[in-house]
Order: structure tokens, then sequence, then C-alpha cells
């Protein structure tokens, strides 16, 4: 029986849009390309999420991705958190599934510092009954610490949880954890699965 929905973040319940935040710094096309395989392209991204290596170590490897760059990695580092905007559906999604008495949980990753820059795109954060970060745990998804975190800091069993996530390798590894899964596409898609797991509304 399912008691707990457990959301991903990023492109589920607000949107990351990288794309459109390079846009509206007015990078040149090639400009662009290398500041994105330098960054939110790179190997380098996951570390960034995981938080272990410092902030000045992500910076620097950015940097050294995107010689001849560095100004436009600089605008990118410092604003990044206007890449982030809440879904407008978010805040009455999470309410409906409480209303019914389910334990609505967040499991991401996300960098320390694209944290601490969308803040007040993330204000949803306080209405749920847990969240575990990636930066918190210095591990990220599909891996297992991650999840396993989650199930320890709020004694929570796998079995009585739905994890909603747009990645399908995440997916995969919430489903061999005893998970109930939903590889999210839209609101409407997720909802009409988890009523197929008999999750009420």
């Amino acid at each position: 029986m399912i008691k707990n929905i457990v959301f991903d973040v990023g492109k589920v319940l607000v949107d990351f849009d990288w794309q459109g935040f390079f846009a509206s710094l007015q990078f040149p096309p090639e400009v662009y390309e290398k500041v994105a395989d330098a960054t939110v392209r790179s190997k380098l991204w996951n570390e960034f999420d995981r938080s272990k290596m410092s902030d000045e170590e992500i910076l620097e490897g950015f940097l050294q991705g995107a010689q001849g760059c560095e100004e436009d990695v600089m605008r990118f580092w410092d604003n990044m958190g206007s890449s982030i905007r809440r879904y407008g559906y978010t805040p009455s999604w999470i309410q409906s599934l409480q209303e019914k008495g389910y334990g609505v949980y967040l499991l991401s990753n996300y960098p320390r510092r694209l944290y601490s820059q969308s803040i007040d795109e993330l204000s949803f954060v306080e209405d749920v009954e847990g969240a575990v970060f990636s930066f918190e745990v210095q591990a990220t998804k599909p891996e297992p610490e991650i999840y396993e975190a989650l199930f320890r800091k709020y004694d929570l069993e796998p079995t009585e949880c739905v994890f909603i996530d747009d990645n399908r390798g995440n997916i995969v590894a919430a489903n061999q954890l005893g998970m109930a899964t939903i590889h999210f596409h839209t609101k409407s898609q997720a909802e009409e699965e988890l009523r197929s797991l008999g999750v009420l509304y």
C-alpha cells in the first residue's frame, strides 16, 4: 500500500531551463556550446550535484573546460539560479496529496550553489514532510546511497513509497530498492499512473 509520494525536483516540480538562461545571457553560438560543454553538459556537473568537491574546485574545472570564455562562465556561475522556475502546479499538487493523507518527500540531485541561488523557487521544500538533496549526502541518483539516506532519515519503508522522476536510470535504481515508480513526462500522465497504483485524489 502506497503511503508516501517521493518526487524528483528538476523537470518534475521545477523547470531547469539552462538553455533559456543561456539565451538570456546572449551568448554567441560558439560561446553557448563551449560554456554548455564545460558546465551543464560536462561530467563535472554530476560532481557539482554531489558537492563533495568544493565550489572553488568545481569552478576551476568549469573555467578550464571553457578556456577563452572565462567571463562567460562567471556570468553563468554568478546567476545560475535564474535557470530554475517552479511549475505553477507544484504547490497545489503537493497539497492535494497531503490532504488525502500521503506523506510527500523530495529526492533530488541538486548542487549546493544552485540551491542557495534558487531558494525562492523552492519554497515548497518547507511544505513537504521531508527532503534529501544530493549536496547534503554527497551521493547522486542513481547511486543507492542517496535513496537509502532518504529511507533512513525519515524511517520510510521502500515498498510504501512511489518515486516520480524524469530520468529512467533513476527510476530503475529506485525500483530495484523496492519502490513503486513512475517515469515522469507530464503531470496528467503521472497522476493517471498514481491512480493506477491506488493513490487517491
